[in-house]
C-alpha cells in the first residue's frame, strides 16, 4: 500500500486560530526565557558575592572543600567530646561517684 501524502485542507479561521494559539505560546516561552536569565544573573551576582566566582567548576571544588573541612571539624569535635567523656569517667571513678549522678536522669 502506498502512503498517502494528502494535507487536510483547513479553513482560514482554523489557520489564524492555530496561529494565535502558537503565538500566545511563543510569547509565554519568551516571558519564562526571560524570567530565568534575570533569576539566573541575580544568581550568578550571589555567588561572585559569597564565593568569588560563578563558575560552576569552582563551585563544586569550593564545596567540595567545604563539606572536607566541615567533615574534619566535625571529627575533631567528636574526638574532644569522646576524650572529655574519658576524662569525667576517670574522675567519676576516682571519686566514688556513679556515672550520671547528679545529672537529673534518675527522676
Amino acid at each position: 500500500m502506498a502512503k498517502s501524502n494528502k494535507i487536510s485542507v483547513r479553513s482560514i479561521d482554523e489557520l489564524k486560530g492555530e496561529y494565535e494559539r502558537l503565538n500566545e505560546r511563543k510569547i509565554q516561552a519568551q516571558t519564562q526565557l526571560e524570567e530565568a536569565t534575570k533569576q539566573l544573573e541575580a544568581l550568578q551576582k550571589d555567588a561572585v558575592n559569597e564565593f568569588e566566582t560563578s563558575d560552576i567548576d569552582e563551585l563544586k571544588n569550593k564545596l567540595e572543600q567545604m563539606e572536607t573541612e566541615n567533615e574534619k571539624r566535625r571529627s575533631d569535635y567528636q574526638e574532644l567530646l569522646e576524650g572529655i567523656s574519658g576524662e569525667l569517667a576517670k574522675v567519676e571513678q576516682e571519686a566514688g561517684t556513679p556515672p550520671n549522678a547528679g545529672n537529673g536522669d534518675d527522676v
